[in-house]
């Protein structure tokens, strides 16, 4: 059976093992994927590569500073308990460092870093987190910004993970301004950071949604096209305040009352200067990885030769 690099590349990721290795293994088992990994058992090189299949949606959403450079990353397990163990956040954080040291290009290239100036890479390092954790443990995602200032907000110990990317001028400290920004990012996890985001084909789709809302409205259904189309004209402000960052009313209304960017500036003008959003990543753990579900009822019932 013939196989790829992407084979030889997809062992890897699997058993951590070195890319000659895993090319080796796969040549002794004919390309088949299962023997490979076998292959690389007996030899010990793999003693971990049997957890790498399983579903690992929980973890850690991390955000932090380090030497000034802003850095999300996103790290999963298989329980929401290992999360909370101190040596896989101690991974985590040694992962976000090694970003910010490094700038790796993609995930590949974060890999084949060393992880936080050691003798292992990123990658090792991950595989013998699973030996050491016992779960199947994967670094998913990175974020890193070297320019501007970068403000973090974790939520929930790592439920959510938020760099705040900002220009700021007259000298002035945005802290309290990013975390704001980085909260109400957290919360309502905007779909774009500002109106000018929004696409020409997004706005299209909002604007046939309208129209056909209101076609089959027996009280809008008789008005002309023309007033129609004003009248989707100004749902479209809504549309913005509810899935555009800068024009989402500010969620800490004891503290202004008005829109994020009405916000930013009056904030950053009270102490003197100037602070606009450059950019933002908000990272949540598990987010779009299909999970197990473990129906406990059925699951008893079987046990018990009831079903």
């Amino acid at each position: 059976m013939a196989f790829t690099a992407q084979d030889v590349k997809t062992l890897r990721e699997m058993t951590g093992v070195g890319m000659m290795d895993c090319k080796k293994a796969l040549v002794e088992s004919n390309g088949d994927m299962d023997k490979a990994v076998e292959w690389l058992r007996e030899k010990g090189m793999a003693a971990s590569a049997k957890k790498a299949g399983r579903i690992a949606a929980e973890g850690m959403a991390y955000a932090g500073v380090i030497d000034g450079v802003g850095v999300a990353v996103e790290v999963n397990a298989e329980t929401d308990f290992v999360g909370k163990n101190e040596k896989f956040q101690e991974f985590v954080r040694g992962v976000a460092a090694t970003v910010a040291k490094n700038d790796p290009a993609d995930l590949d290239a974060l890999f084949a870093c060393k992880y936080n100036g050691g003798e292992r890479t990123v990658l090792e390092q991950q595989q013998e987190m699973v030996l050491v954790i016992g779960e199947n443990i994967k670094v998913r995602r990175f974020a890193r910004f070297a320019e501007g200032t970068s403000v973090p907000y974790i939520h929930a110990g790592g439920k959510i993970g938020v760099i705040v990317n900002l220009d700021v001028e007259g000298g002035i400290d945005a802290t309290e301004i990013g975390k704001d920004v980085a909260m109400q990012i957290a919360a309502l996890n905007p779909r774009f950071w500002d109106k000018s985001q929004v696409t020409e084909d997004v706005l299209a789709e909002e604007k046939k949604i309208m129209l056909a809302q209101m076609d089959n409205d027996p009280k809008m259904a008789a008005k002309p096209q023309p007033v129609k189309e004003k009248i989707v004209m100004g749902k479209l402000n809504k549309f913005y305040a509810e899935n555009c960052l800068l024009q989402q009313e500010f969620v800490k209304k004891d503290v202004f009352d008005g829109t994020v960017e009405q916000y930013m500036a009056n904030a950053a003008k009270a102490l003197g200067g100037k602070v606009t959003l450059r950019t933002a990543v908000r990272f949540e753990k598990g987010e779009g990885i299909e999970k197990k579900q473990e129906n406990v009822a059925d699951e008893i019932a079987t046990l018990a030769g009831l079903k």
